[in-house]
């Protein structure tokens, strides 16, 4: 499916924040608004260190906050406007943009816009609170290819992924995929439940892995793939698209799940339009940091 989605242009994209303070009295605004908590005492008052909105004390117990603080803006160790400019970036590209590309365009190493970015993508990833509930469709793929002298669904090296989708109408509304480990009930079991509400009408192909999940998903109905996808069309188009986009955007990647998040994400918000880019900001804001392993 084409991705319509819009963000600000590069001008108002400027505009908004032309500077560092400016994105962190915008970070403040998202994160507390005028309901201000203390994260330590729960006490309500608070005052700006040195006149700064982003920097906040506690009247109570004295404790200092940051805008940044509990999210993954936090120590960031370049510029917070240039973290700015990586997920304007990222969000307002139709499909993407490399940690090389952000690294040319703001002169920050490759390595740096990846981690960054693998954060970004962090806060991509679906919360499992809006499960499919039209028709949907499920199947696996393999991500970089069928390897030599395997069968089946057995893979050395490559990865497994399982692919559901979710119709709405004539078109595909929705789509969610995930890393597993092999095409057992019990992982696909896992993803299904996680992604889809159990009163749905699903459609899987005759693989055995499925057929225990009848009793999960009473409405689960299990037919035959035909040669090239024939009765699959919509789900080998989208499986045809994210592999086309991985090849072409990022050629190589590590920790593949974070990009089928990223995928899924720019799929199913492709009516969003102006909005993704707050949407995003606002994501990153009530996620918790986490630190990615440099070694």
């Amino acid at each position: 499916m084409e991705q319509k989605f819009e963000s600000l242009t590069i001008f108002e994209f400027q505009n908004k924040f032309p500077d560092v303070p400016s994105c962190l009295e915008y970070l403040s605004a998202i994160k507390w608004g005028q309901d201000f908590t203390c994260v330590k005492c729960g006490h309500h008052h608070y005052f700006e260190v040195n006149q700064k909105s982003y920097i906040r004390q506690c009247t109570s117990c004295r404790h200092t906050e940051s805008a940044t603080a509990g999210t993954l803006f936090h120590k960031v160790k370049f510029s917070i406007l240039k973290a700015f400019y990586i997920i304007y970036y990222v969000s307002n590209s139709k499909k993407g943009i490399s940690s090389t590309e952000l690294s040319r365009r703001l002169g920050l190493r490759q390595k740096t816009c990846w981690y960054f970015k693998q954060k970004v993508m962090s806060a991509m990833k679906s919360s499992g609170n809006h499960p499919m509930k039209n028709r949907v469709e499920v199947d696996e793929t393999v991500i970089g290819g069928q390897e030599e002298g395997v069968r089946g669904r057995k893979n050395e090296s490559k990865k497994l992924v399982a692919v559901a989708i979710e119709h709405t109408g004539k078109g595909v509304s929705r789509m969610y995929a995930k890393v597993i480990q092999h095409a057992s009930s019990k992982e696909l079991g896992k993803f299904m439940r996680f992604h889809i509400d159990p009163d749905t009408v699903i459609k899987t192909d005759k693989w055995a892995g499925y057929t225990p999940l009848k009793k999960d998903f009473s409405k689960l109905i299990q037919v035959k793939s035909g040669s090239k996808g024939n009765n699959f069309p919509e789900m080998h188009r989208v499986i045809m698209g994210l592999k086309g986009w991985l090849r072409g955007i990022h050629h190589h990647v590590e920790n593949l799940q974070a990009y089928l998040d990223e995928y899924s994400y720019r799929f199913n918000r492709n009516f969003m339009k102006k909005g993704i880019f707050d949407n995003l900001l606002s994501r990153m804001m009530i996620c918790a940091p986490y630190y990615l392993n440099r070694t």
